[in-house]
C-alpha cells in the first residue's frame, strides 16, 4: 500500500455481543489462545486455519507482483483458481492503465563539488539532458521564484510545501533546463509527479545532506555548473485486472438486497516480495472466502482482490467507477485488508477516508470489544483501497497496524516477517465484524450513505522510505 498519514482517534464502543476468547485449534506458541467466544462468533473463527493463510502469502511473496507485468498476471491467476476451487463464480477485470518505466540512467554532474552524490528519478521524470548554472531556489514557489533568473539554468529546490509536481512546473515555466529537489528530513527522498505531463523538465532527487551540500557550494561564491542527464524512462499503457469471487445470498426468499465487499490489493511494488504489502491482505482475502462459502448469509459478498492499488488505487477505482447506482446505493460495507500481518509493525488500527465512522468501524470495534477486550481504534487514513469506496458514499475502512514495519516498500518484505498471531487476529475480527451483518439474524444498523468529495492528496502525495 501507499503508506498513510493517520492521526488515532479512540472511539466509542458498540457491544453487539458476549465479550469473550477461545481456542480454534493447535497453533504454534506464536498464535495466542482463546478461551471462549459468543456462539455466532464461534461459527466463523472455527473455520479460520492460520496456514492457509501464511502458506498462501509464502506462495505469493516469492516474486514482487508489479501492476502490468506477467508475476502480477500470474498471481491474478492463482488467486482465481483459488476462488474458484471454493465453489465460487468468478470474474477476472480488466483495465488499462498509464505506467511509469523508472529510467535506465540518472546522470548529475557538478562542477568543482568534491562530495558524493547519488541522484534517484521521481516516478514520471522526464528524459531529458539540461546543462546549467546551479541556483538556489527556495521551495520554488511562484513566490520564490519571482525575481529568480532560472533561464538555461538548474534550480536546486528544497522539499515542502507544495507538491513535487508544482516544484518542476514552477522552475519549468521560469524556463529552467532542469530541476533538483532534495529532502527536508533525513533519509532518501522517494516522490512522485503525480501523472505524466509534457511540461516537465528533467528532476532528480536528493538527500538532505546532499542537497544542503550543494546548496553551501551555491552560496560560497561564484558560478557553479551543473548537469543532469536521464535516460530510459517510458510511459505507456499497460493492463491490469481484479479478481471478483461473489457468494450470494444463501436463501434467495429471505435475502435482503445488500452487499459487502471484503478486498485486498495483489499488486507490490517493484523489487519488493510484498509478504505484508499485501499478500497479507490478500490471502486472508481467500481465507475469508473459504470460511463463508459454507455460512449462512442473506446479504451478497464479494471477495475482491485489486490490482494497480500501488501506482494510485487504479484497481479499486476502476470497479467503483463501473458499478451501476443501484449497486453504490446497495453497497453497505468495504473492509479493506492492507498490510496486516507483520511481526515488526506497530497494532491494528482502522481508518476511514474522512476520518468518520461508519458502519464498518462500528461493526470492527464491537467484534475486537467481544473478542480481544477493548474496541480497536480508528483513524483518519487514505493511500489504500477504501478510499474510492468512501469516495462513492459506500462505508469504508482500511485494517492495518501502525507504525509500519521498517522494511515497508523494501527487498526486506519477505515471509519471515510475518506473524501467525497477527494474522489470525485480525482474520477473527474482521470474519466476526462481517458475519455480525451478513447473518440471516442480523438486526444491527444499515448506514446512512452521502457522496463524499475526492481527496487527491490521498493518491499522489509519497511518503519517505
Amino acid at each position: 500500500m501507499k503508506k498513510p498519514f493517520i492521526s488515532i482517534v479512540l472511539a466509542s464502543t458498540f457491544a453487539f455481543g458476549a465479550v469473550g476468547t477461545h481456542a480454534v485449534f493447535a497453533k504454534p506458541a506464536e498464535v495466542s489462545q482463546k478461551q471462549s467466544v459468543h456462539p455466532q462468533d464461534r461459527k466463523v473463527i472455527n473455520k479460520i486455519n492460520v496456514y492457509n493463510i501464511y502458506n498462501t502469502i509464502e506462495y505469493l511473496s516469492k516474486t514482487p507482483r508489479v501492476a502490468g507485468t506477467e508475476s502480477e498476471y500470474n498471481a491474478v491467476q492463482y488467486i482465481k483458481k483459488q476462488f474458484e476451487s471454493y465453489g465460487y463464480k468468478t470474474e477476472v477485470q480488466e483495465f488499462t492503465f498509464e505506467a511509469y518505466t523508472p529510467p535506465s540512467m540518472i546522470e548529475l554532474r557538478v562542477q568543482g563539488y568534491e562530495g558524493e552524490l547519488h541522484p534517484t528519478s521521481f516516478t514520471y521524470s522526464k528524459n531529458g539532458n539540461g546543462t546549467g548554472e546551479l541556483v538556489n531556489a527556495g521551495l520554488g514557489t511562484k513566490g520564490a521564484l519571482e525575481n529568480v533568473d532560472l533561464s538555461g539554468k538548474i534550480a536546486l529546490i528544497q522539499r515542502g510545501e507544495i507538491t513535487f509536481a508544482e516544484k518542476v512546473l514552477n522552475a519549468a515555466e521560469k524556463g529552467a533546463a532542469g530541476v533538483i529537489i532534495y529532502n527536508n528530513a533525513e533519509g532518501e527522498l522517494n516522490g512522485t509527479l503525480g501523472e505524466n505531463n509534457e511540461k516537465y523538465v528533467p528532476a532528480v532527487a536528493l538527500t538532505k545532506a546532499e542537497g544542503e551540500g550543494l546548496a553551501a557550494k551555491v552560496n560560497s561564491g561564484g558560478p557553479v555548473t551543473a548537469t543532469i542527464n536521464i535516460q530510459g524512462a517510458e510511459v505507456g499503457n499497460k493492463t491490469s485486472h481484479n479478481v471478483i469471487a461473489t457468494k450470494k445470498p444463501t436463501n434467495k426468499k429471505k435475502a435482503n438486497n445488500d452487499i459487502i465487499v471484503l478486498g485486498s490489493h495483489h499488486d507490490s511494488v517493484e523489487a519488493a516480495p510484498g509478504a505484508n504489502d499485501d499478500a497479507s491482505g490478500t490471502a486472508m482475502t481467500l481465507e475469508l472466502a473459504r470460511v463463508f462459502k459454507e455460512l449462512p448469509t442473506d446479504t451478497e459478498i464479494r471477495f475482491i482482490t485489486f490490482g494497480a492499488e500501488e501506482v494510485g488505487l487504479l484497481g479499486s477505482e476502476h470497479y467503483v467507477q463501473n458499478l451501476s447506482d443501484d449497486e453504490i446505493s446497495r453497497t453497505i460495507a468495504n473492509f479493506n485488508l492492507d498490510m496486516v500481518g507483520s511481526k515488526d509493525a506497530g497494532d491494528l488500527v482502522l481508518m476511514t477516508h474522512d476520518g468518520q465512522p461508519n458502519l464498518v468501524t462500528e461493526l470492527a470495534q464491537a467484534s475486537s470489544t467481544r473478542l480481544n477486550g477493548s474496541p480497536t481504534p480508528y483513524a483518519e487514513g487514505g493511500r489504500s483501497d477504501h478510499v474510492p469506496f468512501g469516495e462513492a458514499g459506500i462505508p469504508a475502512a482500511l485494517f492495518i497496524h501502525d507504525p509500519a514495519e521498517p522494511w515497508y516498500h523494501t527487498p526486506e518484505d519477505t515471509i519471515d516477517k510475518i506473524s501467525k498471531e497477527k494474522l489470525q487476529d485480525v482474520a477473527e475480527i474482521v470474519g466476526t465484524a462481517m458475519y455480525d451483518t451478513a447473518r440471516f439474524d442480523n438486526q444491527g444498523p444499515k448506514p446512512k450513505k452521502q457522496k463524499q468529495p475526492k481527496a487527491k492528496h490521498l493518491y499522489y502525495e509519497q511518503d519517505l522510505k
